[in-house]
């Protein structure tokens, strides 16, 4: 019966040990995407300690993946030293986590302050291919189908719209649902009505959203696991004294 409900234990651990493949892929992707947003747009952050919770979401989820690994092991049900491994693995991800989280959450509330050189970057705008800077500018607008900081009026006060002659603004910010779209002023309605900080603020808002939900769905997570284990390390001692008596 002992037996039985050991084997039980072990299945249901395996079960969910795939369970932490799948929670670590989710952290993993959340981390990587923010760090892909960031790269594309770090021309805009005053600095880069926005990207922690990523670097630690992808340290989480490498540890979710071996620790995965290590409970789908046949092998951890006898083995104290796999157990133990195995526990201090969980215990590692469980405070990478909720550092991570506490960042996101943190960087999620700072994000208007941590993007105040959005302004900036737009006012130095010159419609060059080789101004990294305009370029930037450009792959925003198109990417997120923006216009301007807070929406297309912002572009009259740069002195870029001065020199077309205050009658255009970039190109990039035309909506692509108008293909004769030429970027004047005097046609607002073929233009994007949002502005990139709020598109901004909204992509990075759910990555960093996303890294804050992951922290207790792993810890609900590891607190599966870590029942599950005392039952098996409950257990272990009469099974291999039942077997020195057999």
């Amino acid at each position: 019966m002992r037996d039985q409900r050991r084997k039980a234990w072990m299945t249901i651990l395996q079960l969910i040990s795939n369970l932490l493949w799948v929670v670590g892929l989710v952290v993993g992707l959340s981390g990587f995407y923010l760090l892909l947003d960031y790269r594309q747009s770090s021309i805009y952050f005053s600095h880069i300690y926005i990207i922690l919770p990523a670097v630690l979401a992808l340290c989480s989820a490498v540890l979710l993946v071996v620790s995965g690994f290590l409970g789908s092991l046949k092998r951890i049900e006898d083995s104290p030293i796999l157990q133990g491994l195995f526990v201090y693995l969980l215990v590692v991800v469980f405070c990478l986590e909720s550092t991570a989280s506490v960042l996101a959450y943190f960087h999620s509330t700072k994000l208007d302050s941590e993007l105040a050189s959005l302004a900036g970057v737009f006012q130095e705008y010159t419609g060059s291919s080789q101004d990294p800077k305009s370029l930037a500018v450009d792959v925003t607008q198109e990417e997120l189908q923006c216009c301007g900081v807070h929406d297309y009026r912002d572009w009259l006060d740069t002195s870029w719209f001065n020199v077309t002659g205050g009658e255009l603004v970039p190109y990039s910010c035309c909506n692509s649902s108008f293909p004769s779209c030429n970027g004047t002023v005097g046609q607002p309605w073929k233009l994007n009505t949002q502005g990139c900080q709020v598109k901004l603020e909204i992509s990075f808002q759910f990555l960093l959203d996303l890294i804050i939900w992951c922290s207790p769905a792993v810890f609900l997570v590891e607190l599966v696991m870590f029942v599950i284990l005392g039952q098996l390390m409950r257990d272990q001692p009469l099974r291999k004294y039942q077997e020195l008596n057999k």
